[in-house]
């Protein structure tokens, strides 16, 4: 009996009803084959050794697709876990979960030795043993009972607990590769052999299901990669990931720290605060030009605010509360129900609108200790936020003029960015009618600037759905920072209104916009983007001067209020230090230039200039050198 096959191009095959994906692959081309990892059967991926027993549609996947990475790290978990086993013991090693994740994988286990790093090493040397063995991974499908029984017998209770977790229809599968075999829903490559490069990271701690109610398992993290050269450059990418550590740069450069009196709450050193300032006087020369108008609103206010916007329903527990006479109060998370109480403070006529409000407003949510790193994660940070009050004919072109707003800052910093359009969450607040106009308006801005974008099914804002914008840094790693989130709901929340040309109330819509995100992980995305050696505008100190001799230090003097008048951040070093001493450290400060003034330079009223980077060393007058700079300063170099 035969079967049609259909493939994506549109192409219709006959083949023997029990073809596999692999046969498929393999009638197509011998390269295809060779590449091929699974099959897509009906858009539900499938093992290559699964028979097709009904006409479908089929799709190959291969190792360059996101799939196929996916299912190649996932077999690499899984021989991970085998090797745990044959190494440290089959019953010593009780397997909890080994998830795909971004550029890796890991496997979460439960064994009495502390695993460290210095193990990893005899755990991929037996991985290399398991993939020269190039054993089959096969798929068998058994009922719940056969599941239970096998992994009672293996002595693995993490693995009978998510059975018996299972719904009453799942169909549950367990794969094979020599002795091992595991719970996977799959599917996952033919042989152990097709794993080609991978490498051990790291260790760490993590609670079963990552409840802190739960037993702390050890995780061992790992990556793998069809190709060495793709393996080598990801090692590289962390290493220098390493060096630019913005927790290790922030201490090094004195722009900020830590406490444990005030975990997750960042403390900005004169430096960082420096970087901080300029961050947000751009943002705010930028938006006054468009049409913003600051404001600011209390970091606490009455809980039934809360209760009223809908967070208190979305993000109670991740408020902070406290009692004020008698009365619950939250410290806001967010800055928008500050923003509709400002609007609603007056009566407004449809000729007022859009009504742009910004803020860079503190706001205050709580984190697990566990989840804080550095800037990146913190429980008290600014949101550069922003609300636009506009008529429903509106919503379009401000959307566009927001999306323009975004692309001009990013540029500044060299940053390319991806969008994603996020739709209606299962918690949303609203009615249907409303979430696809609103998802409709956001795709139709999109759309008509030709934007490419991929859909995020069920992850909008409770409130409405957005769209979000992804910087990639100078290491091509992804950032979510600026937001544009179209809301229908807390105008009708807040009883928001204006008067239309026909005199009648009309209530407005909300667009809320971010550009930053939050400034203090902006801080920390562009202290590792630079690798701390920040653009001359941003810079802390922006030159630094050093007299070749204590006789020179009166120059020196001279020249630092030359620059100081001129507006010019600048630094001076008289210490009794070697002259090339003094050169190194202010290259290891990272700053942007660094003057060396002696007996030709106090003659000739010049400077002798180092740019941070350049082998050159270039004399110049003083007031030559301050146009430099200001031009500099001015194009945001």
């Amino acid at each position: 009996m035969q079967i049609q096959v259909t493939l994506p191009d549109g192409t219709v095959r006959r083949y023997v009803q029990g073809t596999t994906s692999l046969d498929v692959a393999a009638s197509i081309s011998s390269g295809l084959k060779k590449h091929a990892v699974a099959g897509k059967w009906n858009g539900m991926l499938v093992d290559l050794n699964e028979p097709l027993n009904e006409d479908c549609h089929l799709e190959i996947v291969t190792l360059d697709s996101k799939e196929g990475e996916d299912i190649y790290r996932h077999s690499a978990a899984h021989v991970m876990a085998q090797a745990m086993k044959r190494l440290y013991g089959n019953h010593a090693v009780k397997l909890g979960i080994g998830p795909v994740i971004e550029n890796g994988f890991y496997y979460d286990v439960d064994i009495a030795q502390p695993l460290s790093v210095n193990d990893l090493a005899a755990i991929e040397q037996e991985m290399e043993r398991i993939i020269r063995a190039n054993l089959p991974i096969e798929r068998k499908v058994v009922s719940r009972l056969e599941a239970l029984q096998l992994f009672e017998h293996q002595q693995e209770p993490f693995k009978l607990e998510l059975i018996q977790g299972l719904p009453a229809d799942a169909v549950i599968s367990i794969y094979e590769q020599g002795e091992f075999s595991d719970l996977c829903r799959g599917p996952h490559l033919p042989t152990t052999g097709r794993i080609k490069s991978f490498k051990l990271l790291n260790v760490a701690g993590a609670y079963w299901r990552g409840d802190a109610n739960n037993k702390m398992l050890q995780r061992v993290y790992g990556t793998a990669f069809p190709m060495r050269a793709q393996l080598d450059e990801h090692l590289y990418r962390l290493e220098e990931a390493k060096k630019r550590d913005h927790r290790k740069l922030g201490k090094q450069l004195e722009l900020f720290m830590f406490s444990e009196e005030a975990p997750g709450m960042p403390f900005y050193l004169p430096k960082g605060m420096t970087i901080r300032t300029e961050l947000e006087n751009f943002a705010r020369d930028v938006q006054s030009k468009l049409g913003y108008d600051e404001v600011r609103t209390p970091l606490m206010m009455n809980n039934r605010i809360w209760e009223q916007s809908g967070h208190w329903d979305h993000y109670k527990d991740n408020m902070y509360f406290t009692q004020v006479d008698e009365t619950k109060f939250a410290l806001k998370p967010m800055n928008c129900p500050g923003h509709m109480l400002i609007y609603k403070n007056s009566q407004h006529s449809y000729r007022e609108l859009p009504i742009r409000l910004s803020e860079f407003g503190q706001v205050h949510r709580h984190e697990f200790s566990g989840a804080l790193n550095g800037m990146m994660r913190v429980r008290t940070f600014c949101q550069d936020d922003a609300h636009l009050f506009v008529l429903p004919e509106q919503i379009e072109d401000e959307i566009n003029r927001v999306i323009e707003l975004i692309d001009y800052i990013y540029q500044v910093f060299g940053f390319e960015y991806k969008i994603e359009l996020s739709t209606r969450p299962e918690d949303s607040m609203g009615s249907e009618k409303l979430w696809n106009q609103a998802e409709q308006a956001l795709k139709n801005v999109l759309d008509r600037r030709g934007a490419a974008y991929r859909v995020n099914e069920g992850d909008g804002a409770f409130y409405g759905p957005k769209i979000d914008f992804h910087i990639l840094d100078a290491l091509g790693r992804s950032w979510q920072c600026g937001t544009i989130q179209l809301d229908f709901q807390m105008p009708e929340k807040f009883d928001l209104s204006y008067i239309a040309e026909d005199s009648q109330k009309y209530r407005p819509v909300v667009i809320h916009r971010a550009v930053y995100g939050s400034i203090d992980r902006f801080i920390g995305i562009i202290t590792e983007h630079y690798s701390g050696a920040f653009p001359l505008w941003l810079a802390p100190v922006q030159v630094k001067l050093l007299p070749v001799a204590a006789q020179y230090t009166d120059y020196a003097f001279q020249v630092k209020q030359a620059l100081t008048d001129a507006g010019v951040r600048v630094d001076i070093d008289i210490r009794n230090e070697r002259l090339g001493y003094r050169i190194r450290e202010a290259q290891l400060d990272k700053i942007p230039y660094v003057l060396v003034l002696g007996d030709q330079e106090q003659q000739l009223n010049s400077v002798t200039i180092r740019e941070r980077g350049e082998g050159a060393i270039v004399a110049m007058g003083i007031q030559e050198f301050l146009e430099r700079l200001r031009v500099e300063v001015q194009m945001k170099r």
